[in-house]
C-alpha cells in the first residue's frame, strides 16, 4: 500500500514529467504494481484491445467459485487449492485478482435496545500521561454509562488497577443513585482472567464486587466493539468536549471540573437514541426508581498485600518509603493501600497510617515513628558510655548507682564523664570519683571540679582541644604578650587602701 503523498509524487512523475512506470518504480522503490495502481493504467486499455493472456486466466473461473462458497477464504489457501490442478503461477498474481473479486459483505448490526435500569457500560478511557513530582504516572479515566437514560459517571486515576476499578464502581453507584442490574465490559484483565468461547472465568474480586452489588457482569463477545458502543462514544465525547485544552492543578483538581462538566453539561444535553429529544438528567430521574438500591455500606476496595521492612523502619510501596515503628523491623505486616491513604497492620492493630503519594523515592515518615528511633539511638549511646565507663573505672558502678538513688538523668552525666575519660585517663577518672563518693558529692561535675583541681595544684592542665581554622591570616597570626607587673601593682595598691581602711575609726 503507497500513502496519499506517495501517491501524488507517482502521478506528477507519469503525467507531468512523463517518466515510464519502471523508471518511477526503480525511483521510488515502489512495485511497479503499485505505481500502475497509482496512474489508474487500465484507463487506458481500449475497447477491442487485445489484452496479454495470463496464467491464472483457466482458472479464474474456480477461483470464483470457491469465492462464491467461502467468501472470506484467504488467498494462500486458494493458491494451494488451484496449484494442486495444476497451476503455475505465483501467489502474488493471484492475490491481486482476488482482492478485486472477492465479495464485500457488509457486516449489519441490530440496533440494542435497553430498559431503563437494566444495563450500563463500562470502559477506561486513555488520557495521556502527567507529572506528579519527579514521577510520571499514566492518566486514565474510569467511565460508566447508564445504557438507557446515557447518565454518565467519570472519574480520573492515576493507573488503572484492579482497586482503582472497583473504586470507580463504588463511587459510580453512589453517584448514580442505584446499580444496574448487569454491566457491559471489554474483555479487560481486570474483569475476565480466561476465555474459551462463551465459558468464561471471571476474576475473583470482580465476583466479590457483584456479589455485594448483585449485579450481572457482562463481557461482550471478542472483537465486538459495537456491544459496548455506548461507553465507546461517552469516552469520545468526554476527550472532546470535555479534556480538550483543560488546564488542571491536579487530578483532584481535574476531578472536581470533571463533576462539574456532567452535571452541567453533559447531564442536560438532549439525551442521544431518544425521539422524545428530552435532556439525560430527565431520564436519569425516571431510571433511578428501577435501579437496584445500594447496600448501607460501601464496600471496601483497597489494595491489601503482605510487605516487611528490610534493616531501617520503611517499607516500600508503589516506589515510595513508608515509615513503621523502629520495633517492627524485619517483621511481617499487612499494607491496606486505598486512594489517598496507606495503612499498616500488625494483626488487627495499625501500627502507621500516612497519606499516600504518586511522587517516586518519596520518604513518608511519621514524626512519632522517628522520634522513638531518636530516642532509642540516644539511650543505647547511653548504655555504651557507662559499659566503657564500668569496664575501666571499678567506682563507676558505685556513682552511677548514687546517681540513680538521686533520680539523676544518667544520660548527661555519662556524657560528661566520659568526655573526662578522654581528657585525663582512666586513673585519674577513678581517683577523682572515689574522692567525689567520699565527700557525698555524687556528680559529673563534682567529679570534673576534683579533676580541674589536681591538675591546677600539679600546673599540669591538660591542653585544650582548640581547632583553628585553616586561614593563614588565623594560622600565622603572632600574638605578643603582655608584661603582668602592672597587675601586681594593681594587687598591692589594693591590699594597701584595704589595711588603711580597717585602721580608720
Amino acid at each position: 500500500m503507497i500513502d496519499a503523498a506517495q501517491r501524488a509524487r507517482i502521478r506528477r512523475l507519469f503525467y507531468a514529467e512523463h517518466w515510464r512506470i519502471g523508471t518511477i518504480s526503480a525511483e521510488l522503490g515502489v512495485h511497479h504494481d503499485a505505481v500502475r495502481n497509482a496512474i489508474e493504467s487500465e484507463r487506458f486499455i481500449r475497447p477491442g484491445t487485445q489484452v496479454r493472456p495470463t496464467m491464472l486466466d483457466p482458472y479464474k473461473g474456480l477461483v470464483g467459485k470457491i469465492l462464491d462458497d467461502y467468501p472470506r477464504l484467504r488467498a494462500t489457501r486458494i493458491f494451494e487449492m488451484i496449484r494442486a490442478r495444476g497451476y503455475p503461477g505465483s501467489v502474488v498474481q493471484l492475490r491481486r485478482y482476488v482482492a478485486g473479486i472477492r465479495p464485500q459483505r457488509a457486516e449489519a448490526f441490530l440496533r440494542l435496545e435497553t430498559l431503563p435500569g437494566e444495563q450500563a457500560q463500562v470502559d477506561w478511557g486513555n488520557f495521556g500521561k502527567i507529572q506528579v513530582g519527579s514521577a510520571k504516572r499514566a492518566l486514565s479515566c474510569f467511565v460508566m454509562v447508564l445504557s438507557w437514560s446515557r447518565a454518565i459517571y467519570a472519574r480520573f486515576a492515576l493507573d488503572q488497577t484492579l482497586e482503582s476499578f472497583m473504586r470507580g464502581h463504588v463511587l459510580a453507584f453512589e453517584a448514580l443513585g442505584g446499580v444496574p442490574r448487569e454491566i457491559l465490559y471489554d474483555n479487560l484483565k481486570s474483569v475476565v482472567l480466561d476465555r474459551a468461547g462463551d465459558h468464561i472465568r471471571f476474576h475473583p474480586r470482580i465476583l466479590d464486587l457483584a456479589g455485594y452489588y448483585h449485579f450481572a457482569p457482562k463481557p461482550c463477545a471478542p472483537y465486538r466493539g459495537n456491544e459496548k458502543g455506548k461507553v465507546e462514544r461517552q469516552i469520545q465525547y468526554l476527550r472532546h468536549s470535555f479534556f480538550a485544552a483543560r488546564r488542571f492543578a491536579s487530578v483532584e483538581d481535574l476531578n472536581a471540573q470533571l463533576a462539574r462538566w456532567i452535571a452541567e453539561i453533559a447531564h442536560v444535553r438532549r439525551a442521544p437514541g431518544h425521539a422524545d429529544g428530552r435532556a439525560v438528567a430527565d431520564l436519569l430521574v425516571d431510571e433511578k426508581p428501577r435501579l437496584l438500591a445500594l447496600p448501607e455500606h460501601p464496600m471496601p476496595c483497597g489494595r491489601v498485600t503482605g510487605v516487611a521492612s528490610g534493616k531501617t523502619p520503611y517499607v516500600r510501596f508503589d516506589l515510595n518509603d513508608y515509615s513503621i515503628p523502629h520495633t517492627l523491623v524485619k517483621k511481617p505486616l499487612t499494607l491496606v493501600a486505598e486512594e489517598q491513604t496507606v495503612r499498616l497492620l500488625d494483626g488487627d492493630t495499625v501500627v502507621a497510617h500516612h497519606a499516600r503519594s504518586y511522587d517516586r523515592g518519596k520518604v513518608v515518615e511519621d514524626p512519632a515513628h522517628v522520634a522513638e528511633l531518636a530516642r532509642e539511638k540516644r539511650r543505647a549511646h547511653d548504655l555504651r558510655g557507662r559499659d566503657l565507663l564500668r569496664s575501666v573505672c571499678k567506682h563507676a558502678d558505685d556513682l552511677l548507682d548514687a546517681l540513680a538513688l538521686r533520680g539523676e538523668s544518667l544520660g548527661g552525666h555519662t556524657v560528661r564523664l566520659t568526655q573526662l575519660l578522654d581528657r585525663y585517663g582512666s586513673a585519674e577518672l577513678d581517683r577523682a570519683m572515689a574522692e567525689a563518693l567520699a565527700r557525698g558529692a555524687t556528680g559529673a561535675a563534682s567529679v570534673a571540679h576534683l579533676l580541674d583541681q589536681r591538675a591546677r595544684a600539679r600546673k599540669t592542665l591538660p591542653p585544650l582541644d582548640a581547632v583553628l581554622p585553616d586561614d593563614p591570616r588565623v594560622r600565622d597570626l603572632r600574638v605578643t604578650p603582655h608584661a603582668l607587673g602592672r597587675y601586681d601593682e594593681l594587687y598591692a595598691a589594693d591590699s594597701d587602701d584595704a589595711g588603711s581602711s580597717e585602721g580608720t575609726p
